[in-house]
């Protein structure tokens, strides 16, 4: 199973720019990890747009399971109980007079018997770390931490099989992002789910993801495990976006002597930063 672009392109009607997107191939497998980076009007948010049908390609195809999804007679309901996607602020989207009901108003639209309406509400919130005391409380009384895993739990209510979140942690302090990215590594890991990240920040992504695409100008312009695709140093800083720290940190310790200039040591975490320093210094002590 997986969710397949071929050649896609994308032009909004009013824009007299570039299209949105361009020319854009990929697959996405069922129990990946991805991460979509890319600066701001990159094309990310229209990419992920395409992935359950909220948004026609102007030009070529999208398939689910490897049907075409604008075909006719196409269930684009189905697909989106499917292929859950979060937008960015999904606190915005919450309206019902208390939480419980707000995370069943996603199982409730598919038609489904109120008893399994409402387990799967609580196993949702469950998921996502809310104990029942909030339950019966107005989401508008939540944090803003609070609030976000409240949205994510209503799409999560639907058990979608894929999960697109748009900027999951955009406004969340250090402790409300490490939260939400931890919570998407639990239901990766545990629930099999394949989760979709828009970032535009590299450094997220780094401790999480298998595979990060990148995009420019509608373009999708890598596409590859983190490690590889932190190699572009340069051409990712001049598409507004850096490497992360522990990888610039390996650089310019190479630079400044402490690995050999010719050394094929990398890191993009603090712990495999901290691996290559520590072999690095055993192999000193021991020559």
């Amino acid at each position: 199973m997986s969710i397949k672009l071929e050649n896609v392109s994308y032009q909004y009607r009013d824009s007299k720019r570039r299209p949105a997107l361009s020319h854009v191939t990929l697959e996405i497998k069922k129990g990946e990890f991805i991460g979509i980076a890319g600066h701001t009007g990159s094309g990310k948010s229209t990419l992920i747009q395409h992935f359950n049908g909220l948004i026609r390609p102007t030009g070529g195809t999208v398939l689910f399971d490897g049907e075409n999804i604008h075909e006719q007679g196409y269930s684009l309901k189905e697909l989106r109980g499917k292929v859950g996607l979060s937008f960015q602020y999904p606190e915005h989207q919450l309206f019902e007079v208390t939480v419980f009901e707000d995370v069943c108003f996603g199982p409730k639209n598919l038609g489904l018997p109120q008893d399994e309406i409402q387990k799967r509400a609580k196993q949702a919130l469950e998921l996502v770390g809310m104990d029942e005391k909030y339950y019966e409380k107005s989401p508008f009384e939540l944090s803003g931490g609070q609030k976000r895993r409240v949205a994510i739990a209503g799409i999560l209510a639907m058990e979608p099989e894929y999960f697109i979140l748009d900027e999951p942690t955009a406004g969340l302090d250090p402790v409300g992002r490490d939260r939400i990215l931890q919570l998407l590594k639990r239901l990766h890991e545990e629930k099999g789910i394949t989760i979709i990240l828009v970032t535009h920040s590299m450094e997220e992504i780094a401790d999480y993801v298998d595979r990060i695409l990148v995009m420019e100008q509608g373009r999708l312009r890598f596409d590859d495990t983190p490690s590889e695709v932190f190699q572009h140093k340069d051409e990712l800083e001049q598409m507004g976006l850096s490497v992360p720290f522990y990888s610039s940190l390996i650089d310019e310790l190479r630079q400044n002597g402490y690995f050999s200039e010719d050394s094929e040591v990398s890191a993009i975490t603090l712990q495999e930063a901290k691996q290559a320093i520590l072999e690095n210094w055993k192999r000193d002590q021991q020559s």
